[in-house]
């Protein structure tokens, strides 16, 4: 084989070289190499093919038919490949013959090796594969125009070309070109580039090249060609979609500067004239900032023609260029543009503050503003107002340069001035500081006269009067302060009183003591000279605050209380009381007496108590002293109570492990603590102890069936156990039920009668509950009984189906476990029972007989016996059995009594068993001689009047009663069975 091939490859060579030699054998243009290796197209022309380059994303195939007269060659089947597998050489065929003139019609080089490929048949070139493909002049013979080939495009321009390019989806096997008449014109469609594939016809002629002009850059369109002959118009080719290239745009335009502000500034520039309206043009505007380096940034990028930039800094130079983009071009920048932001007006004057402050002037002193607006040059504003009120404000500038301290001179006395500040710069004058409130001085105010008493002195408290200063200006905002101090404790003279009344009562005074007053008086200037002192007494009262008593706890619940004797406020003390309680709202007077000590007891354990004393004498009860709290320390729990049995767990994820024939489930009220958290509780079943977390309930396993047991509680924490509860006597429950065993007692089409009993006579019990489930088409169970009954039959269900069931027994000692499963199977429906048949006569002794049809049933097939009783015949003769609703019975004697009858048999398909169902009603009929043809419509019970009946027709009558209470008895003891 492999020198065959050779010897053929060799014989090709030559006979190339002798065509190349007389310049028959076209050799192909290369296309330049822009992209990676392209697969090739053949474009065919009316007289000769040519091989033209052309770009596809997947293999391609062609095909042709040359002229049948020439010599045959290697064969190509073509076969569709719809996943975009490459097509595959399917058959050879090595028949050859001599090659006339140039006849010759291409050489193929696939996997390094030449084909000679003439044309006689229809051939597949896969051009996948090959390298080179070289056709030249062969004669084709056109029969009517084909589908023609998709249009190409100058390899220069860019086009796109879809990726699924094969031969037409309803082309099969047949040739793509075959013989057939000239083509006398072509049609060029195109959709005008809406993409709204609604095509538009653009050329009509013999060529086959057309310029398309007036499109718009960049844009996309979409082609299509169809040829047309004398016989008519051909199908159009695939749809090819070609792009145009953008315009180039001329060099930018520097963009102009409208308007600037300190943080900000907008630019405008205009398009290029170059562009077109359509042709989207994008423009880059970039920024270069000399304070972060020489490099231009982006920042803007859009359609807009203008922009504007924000967060810029102020008083700052900047400069910009514009890059003008259009499709795949971009220009060069354009000329620099530069432009500045404006100074910002500066802030207000910070820290405005007034020194200095006499009769007659005041200094200003105030900081630079925080923001000076990007200008150093500032300058002053200081504006003074006489007056509080906003009504009587008028504003004057008393001062205006660049210093930072101004002073106020020839300003009236004892008078309320409002300040403010603003400064000034090129970018304008600020805002003005916060108004700032200066008083011009007053002369201080002179001696006040001693203070009097007024009214009554009590033990507490006394009330003063005195008179003011005689003064003018200086009277106004006049205060008084009047001092105190015990001449029996030699103290400091302190300030009781402050304020402009000449009168005050002093509070808060010990009984029976004398004290020293004075008073002067205080303006905005200062304080002026003190009064003459006077000397007062108090009144004897009832006695003071005592001290804080002392708590000393001895044990949980009993404490010492002690405490100091009190002086005595001029009288002597009578008693003492002492209150005592858990909080202020609780206190009870427990103690009353001489007695410095008392001792309290049946306290609870860790709880805070609190108690006060009080000293009472005749002239009454003085003040608590200051609260005073303890707490007691913390003991062992108090006792459990409300201990009691539970018929199910606490828990819900513990009911399906509970049985209450083996366990308990016990809760208890949690006792008190004593201050110490509850650790654990201590069960006590006799001799056993068991011990459980801090939790109030627990469940005791593993117990026996009806058995009596005795429980205590107790609770334990960390001073140690507390006492045992009260003893708890229960009793476990007898073991539930065992299941019973299910049987099923009945069986039919549509129900199941199922029934069920104890094997062992011991566990039988009147009180004992069953609860029957059946599985449902979800396979989840579902209660279908529930009672005391051992039976129950279920209705209504499928024909030959399965059914699974379960069963539980229920009785005071709690639910048994669930049997194993029972499954049980419905029989197969019966057919139903026909009506009679009806009979009609036809010519000669012939009668035709037609009943009833019935549908299928489940799939089964259903078939028909007819049955015929004639004459003196005492059983039926089965006389036909098919799936026809009719039959014709001939030969039949006249003035003969016939009956017949039909049932229905159904032929199940998956047993093969044949199901029959019931007799239907006999028909009787008599056949006569007649002309017309006679229907007889016989009843079981109709018989014809005025006649007389034969002994055949009486014995006849006879067994059909015997048959038909047969038949009867035979479904009545179906239904009991």
């Amino acid at each position: 084989m492999e020198r065959a091939t050779a010897a053929l490859e060799e014989e090709e060579e030559e006979e190339e070289e002798a065509l190349a030699t007389r310049g028959q054998i076209e050799e192909p243009e290369e296309a330049p190499n822009t992209q990676t290796p392209s697969h090739k197209i053949m474009m065919w022309t009316r007289d000769e093919f040519r091989l033209c380059h052309q770009e596809w994303t997947s293999p391609r195939c062609l095909m042709y038919s040359p002229t049948p007269h020439l010599c045959r060659g290697l064969l190509f089947s073509y076969r569709d490949h719809l996943d975009g597998s490459l097509p595959v050489v399917t058959s050879y065929s090595s028949r050859t013959r001599a090659v006339k003139g140039n006849t010759r019609l291409c050489t193929v080089v696939r996997n390094s090796s030449i084909h000679s490929l003439t044309s006689d048949q229809p051939q597949t070139i896969t051009s996948s594969k090959a390298r080179c493909v070289t056709l030249s002049r062969v004669p084709v013979r056109m029969r009517g125009p084909s589908l023609h080939r998709v249009p190409l495009l100058n390899p220069s321009t860019p086009q796109t070309v879809p990726s699924h390019q094969e031969l037409p989806s309803h082309y099969s096997g047949s040739p793509l070109w075959t013989t057939a008449q000239k083509i006398t014109n072509y049609v060029l469609e195109w959709d005008e580039g809406k993409k709204n594939s609604i095509f538009r016809e653009y050329y009509v002629g013999h060529q086959r090249h057309c310029k398309v002009m007036r499109l718009c850059p960049a844009v996309g369109y979409t082609f299509r060609v169809a040829a047309l002959n004398d016989i008519g118009t051909s199908g159009f080719s695939t749809e090819v979609v070609f792009y145009t290239t953008g315009s180039l745009p001329q060099i930018s335009l520097p963009p102009r500067l409208i308007k600037a502000g300190p943080s900000w500034v907008k630019l405008e520039w205009t398009r290029p004239n170059s562009c077109s309206a359509e042709e989207v043009v994008t423009y880059t505007l970039e920024m270069q900032d000399e304070t972060k380096g020489l490099n231009f940034q982006e920042v803007y990028s859009g359609l807009e023609l203008n922009c504007k930039l924000e967060s810029l800094r102020r008083n700052t130079q900047y400069k910009f260029r514009l890059i003008t983009c259009s499709g795949e071009w971009r220009s060069a920048p354009s000329s620099l543009l530069v432009c500045k932001t404006t100074p910002d007006r500066p802030g207000p004057p910070v820290n405005p503050a007034v020194n200095a402050v006499t009769y007659h002037s005041f200094c200003v002193a105030w900081e630079p503003p925080q923001d000076d607006g990007g200008s150093g040059d500032l300058t002053y504003v200081l504006e003074i107002s006489e007056g509080n009120s906003e009504a009587e404000r008028q504003w004057v500038t008393r001062y205006r340069g660049p210093e930072r301290k101004h002073l106020c001179e020839d300003v009236k006395p004892a008078t309320s001035y409002s300040l403010r500040l603003s400064c000034v710069d090129v970018g304008g004058q600020s805002q003005c500081s916060d108004d700032l409130t200066v008083h011009t001085h007053i002369p201080p105010p002179g001696r006040c006269r001693p203070p009097r008493i007024m009214g009554d002195v009590k033990h507490k408290e006394l009330t003063l009067q005195w008179d003011g200063p005689v003064c003018g200006e200086e009277s106004e905002g006049v205060e008084f302060s009047l001092e105190m101090c015990a001449i029996e404790e030699a103290s400091e003279p302190a300030e009781v009183y402050r304020g402009s009344k000449t009168e005050c009562t002093v509070g808060n005074l010990l009984p029976g003591t004398t004290y020293r007053f004075q008073v002067r008086a205080v303006n905005s200037v200062g304080y002026g000279p003190y009064s003459e002192s006077v000397e007062i007494s108090t009144a004897a009262g009832p006695p003071g605050q005592c001290s804080p008593p002392a708590i000393n706890v001895t044990s949980h619940t009993c404490a010492d209380v002690t405490w100091e004797n009190n002086e005595s406020s001029g009288i002597d003390i009578s008693e003492y009381r002492l209150d005592w309680g858990r909080d202020l709202d609780s206190l009870e007077m427990v103690y009353s007496g001489l007695e410095t000590y008392f001792q309290i007891s049946n306290l609870e354990a860790s709880t805070d108590y609190c108690c006060r004393l009080q000293a009472v004498n005749q002239a009454g009860a003085g003040p608590y002293s200051d609260l005073v709290t303890c707490r007691t320390p913390a003991a062992v729990p108090d006792v459990v109570s409300g201990v009691h049995l539970l018929d199910l767990p606490p828990t819900p994820t513990e009911s399906e492990s509970f049985s209450p024939s083996t366990c308990l489930a016990l809760t208890w009220d949690e006792p008190h603590c004593n201050g110490a958290e509850i650790t654990s509780y201590s069960i006590s079943m006799g001799d056993d102890i068991i011990t459980t977390g801090n939790a109030t309930c627990h469940i005791i396993r593993d117990l026996l069936p009806d058995s009596e047991y005795s429980l205590q509680i107790r609770a334990e924490n960390e001073m140690g156990p507390g006492p045992f509860s009260q003893t708890l006597t229960v009793r476990t429950r007898p073991l539930p039920p065992f299941p019973p065993r299910l049987e099923c007692a009945a069986v039919g089409p549509q129900s199941l009668k199922l029934r069920w009993g104890f094997s062992s006579r011991s566990q039988l019990n009147n009180d004992t509950t069953y609860i029957l489930q059946m599985e449902d088409r979800n396979q989840r169970f579902v209660v279908v009984y529930r009672g005391p009954s051992h039976t129950f039959k279920l209705q209504r269900l499928s024909e030959s189906s399965r059914y699974r069931f379960r069963i539980q027994a229920v009785s005071e000692a709690g639910e048994g476990p669930f049997s194993e499963m029972y499954t049980f199977s419905t029989t197969k429906s019966l057919p139903q029972t026909l009506k009679a048949p009806k009979i009609v006569q036809l010519e000669g002794n012939t009668c035709e007989v037609t009943w009833e049809s019935i549908p299928p049933m489940r799939g089964d097939r259903i078939s028909y016996v007819l049955q015929v009783l004639g004459g003196r015949e005492s059983d039926f003769k089965q006389v036909y059995k098919g799936d026809e609703t009719s039959f014709q019975l001939f030969g039949l004697q006249w003035n003969t009594d016939y009956r017949v009858r039909v049932f229905a048999c159904r032929r199940c398909a998956d047993t093969h068993q044949e199901l029959f169902g019931s007799f239907s009603p006999s028909a009787h009929f008599n056949l006569r001689r007649s002309d017309a043809t006679l229907a007889v419509e016989a009843d079981v019970t109709r018989v014809p009047m005025g006649k007389t009946f034969t002994d055949e027709q009486f014995a006849g009558l006879i067994v059909f009663g015997v048959a038909t209470l047969s038949v009867v008895m035979a479904f009545l003891l179906q239904l009991l069975i």
